[in-house]
């Protein structure tokens, strides 16, 4: 059977970690771009990661952050994977590829040319999210499904970008994502989530994975 992997991104504080935990959220995404307004320091987030049971993954997001930070910051907390979401080169991704698992997180916007994510081949996955001048994910925007759903036809896809409870089974209907992320969608304000919301999101993705074909079926596993 298709599973979809949930990551509930921007966790700021230790009741929403644990209500995502709760929820069944398969990972949960630690924001450390200063500029973000779910940014968190890295003792708050050891905190959090510390309490968090084992089967729960933690991400590391970064924009345009230096490779030796990113290593020490995942090393030092125990992080899963690093999610690289500024304009990080290939060289960049190979070079912390070595020792992490990476996600390379690109912004959507009309003219985006899918050809691009061949140039990072060492990722483990691309998160694709809205384009909004600015800002770098978290816009609460939606992005091409069709054009993701291509993307996704040949890898591994994380589906971004305005998902919220009301649309997100209709999103992996049209693009049968490897995963989702979410956000602002399951946001009371930035940086606090709305634990029913948080809920009942990972329970609409749960039916709509048992409505998607399983053939052929996916092997990918995290």
């Amino acid at each position: 059977m298709v599973r979809i992997k949930v990551k509930i991104c921007g966790i700021t504080n230790a009741s929403d970690a644990e209500a995502a935990c709760e929820a069944g959220a398969d990972s949960l995404g630690f924001n450390f771009y200063e500029q973000s307004p779910r940014y968190i320091s890295k003792d708050d987030a050891a905190k959090i990661r510390a309490a968090m049971p084992p089967e729960a993954l933690a991400v590391g997001v970064f924009v345009n952050a230096k490779a030796d930070d990113i290593t020490h910051i995942c090393s030092s907390l125990e992080f899963h994977a690093a999610q690289l979401h500024g304009d990080e080169s290939p060289e960049n991704l190979a070079e912390l590829a070595r020792t992490l698992v990476v996600v390379k997180a690109f912004r959507l916007g009309s003219d985006f040319n899918l050809a691009t994510l061949d140039a990072y081949p060492q990722a483990f996955a691309f998160l694709l999210d809205a384009a909004l001048p600015g800002q770098y994910g978290g816009t609460g925007q939606t992005i091409d499904w069709s054009l993701a759903q291509r993307a996704a036809a040949t890898r591994r896809i994380i589906l971004a970008g305005g998902l919220n409870v009301e649309n997100v089974a209709a999103a992996i209907a049209s693009v049968r994502p490897y995963g989702v992320d979410v956000a602002s969608g399951l946001e009371i304000k930035p940086g606090k989530k709305d634990h029913a919301r948080v809920r009942e999101f990972i329970h609409a993705v749960r039916r709509a994975e048992k409505q998607l074909d399983t053939s052929p079926e996916r092997s990918h596993s995290a």
